[in-house]
């Protein structure tokens, strides 16, 4: 039997959100709190940690320093995401909470679905579905709908990481040629695997016919795609976000589809969610998507239940398997 299904020391677990999935026999004897349906909010998940020993969030939830206040007995937070910049890790580690993501259990759901966002916007997917929709689709004509191709295109991806590298399996049964950039600026071991190669950012948006971004939200890749990032890139390139809406910059993406220079874009993800601009919304060029990249019940299941072993890992006394600060189990 694994041994996260060992007996852990009782405490008090508290979902930010209802969970789909039957997490009990993973967590063990503990109390579990969740709201019935939807999400707690700010002031309802506040007062639900006041003696909790863990937490399971969303990446909505801001885990900073005033929630860590309202909950002294926290042990570990586990966030449901692959990427955690709404936890603020270093304040966690003050206080010695563990804090675990879910690393590798939507690598495959997320890459497939930067695929199909990459596909239907460079084939105007979503503008053939309304044209027929509306009922004004008037037959096939030699110039009607004329979208890029993708096979033998050559792909940017801004990082290198688990998805990032699947994504560029992907790439390979479409004969594409496969840049990354990566912020360690070394070169990925897995990189002759999967027949890619590392350049640096300005050179992988001047040749790039579609740069997807497969990067974590920090300081350095806020806004990494601004007005000058999207001047750069080819003339009717395809811009594919599926990491973490701050990473483009929303005004200047409109400005470039409006203006021409950029042919579309498929955005999974956005600055300030769940608005999006409504500039944005209004540009037929863009495919719209509300969060979806993880979102397979295979994929979403795993995640939960990664979660929920880093939380018992916690109350047993273990640091995680997936722990993003290993240093508070140093002695």
């Amino acid at each position: 039997m694994a041994p996260w299904y060992r007996e852990p020391m009782r405490g008090t677990v508290v979902s930010s959100a209802a969970l789909p999935f039957d997490i009990a026999p993973i967590l063990g004897a503990v109390e579990y709190r969740a709201p019935a349906t939807g999400s707690f909010d700010r002031a309802a998940l506040l007062a639900a940690l006041g003696d909790a020993d863990a937490l399971i969030c969303l990446l909505t939830v801001a885990v900073d320093e005033a929630l860590l206040e309202a909950a002294p007995g926290l042990r570990v937070v586990a966030n449901f995401a692959v990427g955690y910049d709404n936890v603020d890790v270093a304040a966690a580690t003050r206080r010695g909470v563990a804090v675990a993501n879910t690393p590798g259990a939507l690598t495959e759901a997320t890459a497939d679905f930067t695929f199909a966002l990459l596909l239907g916007a460079a084939r105007r997917l979503a503008e053939g579905d309304r044209l027929v929709r509306s009922g004004a689709w008037t037959g096939w004509a030699p110039g009607q709908h004329l979208g890029a191709d993708v096979f033998g295109a050559e792909l940017g991806l801004i990082g290198f990481g688990r998805i990032g590298q699947a994504v560029a399996r992907r790439a390979r049964g479409f004969s594409m040629t496969v840049r990354y950039t990566n912020g360690s600026g070394a070169v990925a071991p897995a990189d002759q695997a999967h027949g890619a190669v590392r350049v640096e950012l300005d050179e992988l948006l001047a040749r790039s016919d579609v740069v997807s971004l497969h990067c974590p939200l920090t300081p350095a890749t806020r806004h990494i795609i601004d007005a000058a990032a999207l001047a750069a890139m080819k003339p009717g390139a395809v811009l594919v976000n599926t990491a973490r809406g701050a990473c483009v910059d929303e005004a200047a993406l409109v400005a470039a589809l409006d203006r021409g220079h950029l042919g579309a874009a498929g955005l999974d993800v956005f600055e300030h969610e769940p608005a999006v601009p409504a500039p944005l919304r209004a540009c037929a060029r863009v495919l719209l998507a509300p969060h979806a990249g993880s979102a397979t019940t295979t994929a979403r299941r795993r995640m939960a239940e990664t979660c929920a072993r880093a939380v018992r890992a916690a109350l047993d006394g273990r640091a995680p398997e997936t722990v993003v600060n290993p240093e508070i189990y140093q002695t």
